[in-house]
């Protein structure tokens, strides 16, 4: 069950109302359902669907462009059923011809916007070497498809480049210009290096950009405050939750089998008292157990 209010503006508008507010916006990478949960009680005002994300935590396999639309869809879909945060969902490179049908599932599925990447479609991680870029031409053609399809014109369209390391921070303000040009929201300017390339390419490019604060990568740990200085509106965290969660499992179960017991993780756990209340347990208890009322005393 979808748990946003009628009365809430539409998500895109949302997400747009937060990046005015909030400068520069953190937006924190939920890789399900439930981390959007712990990601709304923490405080945060948008979320971000990693198409990374989704490869390795939900599908276990590498971010090379093997997900669906689909599965990425539908993962948004169990997002938005649960809050009411704005949600930004990567779609890679669109999938070609399907970047018009992805639009639409993704306006009905509540998502606030999508970001799309001018990699080609055998696409790689925007922190790996190797990457290679289609024409500026054929990414506006892409995103003159995405406009093309959607029905509310607050729903965004961020485009991405990754010429930053490939060609140069001059050739990504280019292309980030020309994505402007073709009716791009918001730019995404992937891997660049340095707080000077983020106030460089901030100074030329006149809507708001995110800066990519994954882990291990080509860009440096910048903290909020340095990040302000640069000119910069969106500040991601795409895959940290999901690298803590795994990192801790993988110890977990390691210890499991060596040791034969999880007391020693017990104090690392949530309670089951603690889910219960995230989820809202109890209530949702106590309405089965009147709807199992309900349902005897129709059948006498």
């Amino acid at each position: 069950m979808n748990t946003q209010p009628s009365s809430l503006p539409a998500a895109g508008q949302r997400l747009r109302q937060a990046v005015d507010e909030e400068r520069p916006l953190q937006m924190v990478g939920v890789p399900n359902a439930y981390c959007a949960l712990l990601a709304q009680r923490a405080g945060f005002r948008a979320i971000y669907l990693s198409g990374a994300g989704v490869a390795n935590m939900a599908y276990g396999r590498p971010d090379l462009g093997l997900t669906a639309r689909a599965e990425v869809v539908e993962e948004a879909r169990r997002i938005t059923a649960v809050t009411s945060l704005p949600l930004l969902v990567d779609v890679d490179t669109g999938w070609g011809d399907e970047i018009a049908d992805c639009v639409r599932e993704l306006e009905q599925a509540g998502a606030a916007g999508l970001q799309l990447e001018d990699q080609v479609e055998k696409k790689r991680c925007g922190h790996r070497p190797g990457r290679v870029l289609v024409s500026i031409t054929e990414m506006q053609t892409r995103l003159s498809a995405a406009l093309a399809a959607r029905r509310n014109p607050d729903f965004v369209i961020m485009a991405r480049t990754d010429a930053g390391s490939v060609e140069g921070v001059a050739a990504a303000i280019d292309r980030g210009r020309a994505y402007i040009e073709t009716g791009a929201d918001m730019i995404f300017a992937e891997a660049l290096t340095s707080l000077e390339q983020y106030r460089e390419f901030t100074e030329a490019i006149q809507v708001p950009v995110l800066a990519n604060l994954t882990e291990f990568g080509q860009t440096p740990l910048f903290d909020r405050e340095q990040m302000v200085q640069t000119g910069v509106s969106l500040l991601l965290y795409p895959l940290s939750a999901f690298r803590v969660m795994s990192k801790a499992a993988e110890g977990l179960y390691a210890s499991l089998r060596s040791d034969g017991s999880q007391r020693a993780w017990l104090e690392h756990m949530q309670t089951r008292e603690e889910l219960y209340e995230l989820l809202d347990y109890h209530t949702a208890e106590l309405a089965q157990d009147e709807q199992h009322k309900q349902d005897r005393h129709n059948d006498d």
